[in-house]
């Protein structure tokens, strides 16, 4: 028996268990910036999280409708027709025709809303950027790679948790 080949799995189970760790603290860092960003700037927790699937969405080139919107954050038609109300009121977000298909409306961050989102993550950008520094380019793609299949997981376990396959509650 190879005992080289247990020792390298049980470094990668540890990895592997070390990474999912530090995933859930930067989660929790997160969403800890995210309360501080809305108590900040006069919005409810779930007013953010519909503003990051907004920038989230504008990052990755695919404008968000309301309806897509309504169906991440789990609301009803009425509640996510009265946040992006709110949301629109306060400056954050606007309505688009969406250019490939009139028929559909999108959400986009207003002009005054990423000027109040850049204001406010410019130190956060700063600090990443000065903790990466040291960190070769080698790392940082690796990183990346990391981050694109941890990604990748949890979209296939959302889709697993939509179609029913997902574990199911242990009996009492």
């Amino acid at each position: 028996m190879d005992m080289g080949s247990d020792e390298d799995a049980g470094g990668r189970a540890a990895l592997e268990s070390q990474i999912s760790a530090d995933l859930r603290v930067l989660t929790a860092e997160s969403e800890q910036i995210g309360r501080v960003f809305a108590a900040a700037h006069d919005v409810r927790p779930t007013d953010f999280r519909a503003l990051l699937y907004v920038m989230v969405a504008e990052t990755a080139g695919t404008p968000i409708t309301s309806g897509e919107l309504r169906q991440r954050m789990g609301l009803s038609g009425a509640a996510i027709t009265y946040l992006v109300d709110r949301m629109m009121a306060s400056g954050h977000i606007i309505r688009q025709s969406d250019p490939t298909d009139r028929r559909k409306v999108i959400l986009r961050y207003s002009d005054s809303g990423s000027a109040t989102a850049r204001a406010f993550f410019a130190p956060l950008g700063a600090h990443t950027h000065a903790a990466m520094t040291d960190l070769p380019d080698a790392d940082l793609a690796a990183a990346s790679r990391v981050f694109s299949a941890l990604i990748e997981a949890m979209r296939v376990y959302q889709h697993d948790l939509a179609s029913s396959k997902a574990p199911q509650r242990p009996p009492n």
